[in-house]
């Protein structure tokens, strides 16, 4: 598994990480098989919220693994918080309750990455670094990101806090494009050149934030998945043409388009299907060309100016 940086930290992280909100669907014995087979193919990275499940899924995913001292020090672990029903929350207290419930269910003392997940506009930014200053100082959490924020909240996070952002997990596949499309519309009127999202994607190119692209394969929000779909026959025709010219799966292809993109990114798969995790591990051996990823990019319906 090929691996990258993440964010402006030394921690090397394999491109393809292991979402685990949906572990809770397994049972024990596959959930220890999905868990190996993730460790074999070398993708060590699993991401996690305390949300999921209501927390089981951090539990089942420490049973799963056999979580000790020794399995610790070959996986990478990220976790998130600050969803509560109804409202989100990013006071000291809650983040700080959070991250010992989930070192609690995971069975580890620290986390490699904490995120905060969607952006609470009732925020103190001088609590957030309170929090962090904690966490950090003993040893619960030994790096810091966000998730699904626009580069003004970054920055008003940033006023107070010290440590560095290093992961900006945000909403992006081949049918969910709007940060890109953007980009492609500047001064233009029609309906792509709407900024939704304050150029989030350049910024996190120009502050070296890993971008986690998450529901890499899903259309709308949790419309469904894209790839086989009757919705998308051009979009599907372009990925199967593609992966037959790499001898590979289509859920590989729409794993290398998000990789070929040289912001270079960490998609977050969800899948806790043994094959479609294995044919998204392949996607780390693929670049695409530069006519591939237009061609793909175009038959999701995008129109270039």
């Amino acid at each position: 598994m090929r691996t990258i940086k993440l964010g402006t930290s030394t921690l090397d992280v394999p491109v393809v990480a292991v979402g685990c909100m949906r572990i809770n669907s397994l049972d024990k014995t596959e959930a220890e098989r999905f868990v190996q087979t993730a460790l074999e193919e070398g993708a060590n990275f699993f991401e996690h919220a305390d949300i999921y499940g209501g927390g089981t899924c951090e539990e089942i995913f420490a049973e799963a693994v056999h979580m000790s001292a020794s399995v610790r020090e070959n996986l990478i672990l990220q976790s998130k918080c600050g969803i509560r029903p109804g409202m989100f929350d990013f006071s000291k207290e809650h983040i700080l309750n959070s991250v010992d419930g989930i070192l609690k269910r995971l069975n580890t003392e620290y986390l490699d990455v904490l995120l905060l997940h969607r952006p609470d506009t009732l925020v103190e930014p001088e609590e957030v670094a309170e929090a962090f200053d904690r966490l950090e100082s003993s040893g619960k959490v030994r790096h810091f990101g966000v998730s699904n924020q626009n580069p003004m909240q970054i920055q008003l996070l940033k006023k107070s806090v010290k440590q560095p952002l290093v992961a900006n997990q945000l909403q992006l596949s081949i049918t969910n494009t709007t940060m890109i499309s953007a980009g492609f519309n500047v001064n233009m009127e029609n309906e792509p050149a709407v900024n939704r999202d304050g150029s989030i994607l350049d910024y996190c190119r120009l502050n070296d934030m890993t971008i986690q692209p998450w529901s890499p394969f899903q259309y709308g929000f949790f419309e469904g998945v894209f790839l086989g779909n009757e919705k998308f026959p051009e979009l599907n025709a372009k990925i199967d043409e593609v992966a037959a010219k790499y001898e590979v799966s289509n859920t590989t292809i729409a794993v290398a388009w998000l990789l070929r993109h040289p912001a270079r990114m960490q998609p977050v798969i969800g899948t806790m299907n043994i094959e479609r995790l294995k044919d998204c591990c392949k996607a780390s051996e693929i670049y695409l060309t530069r006519e591939e990823w237009y061609g793909i990019y175009r038959a999701a319906g995008n129109v270039l100016p």
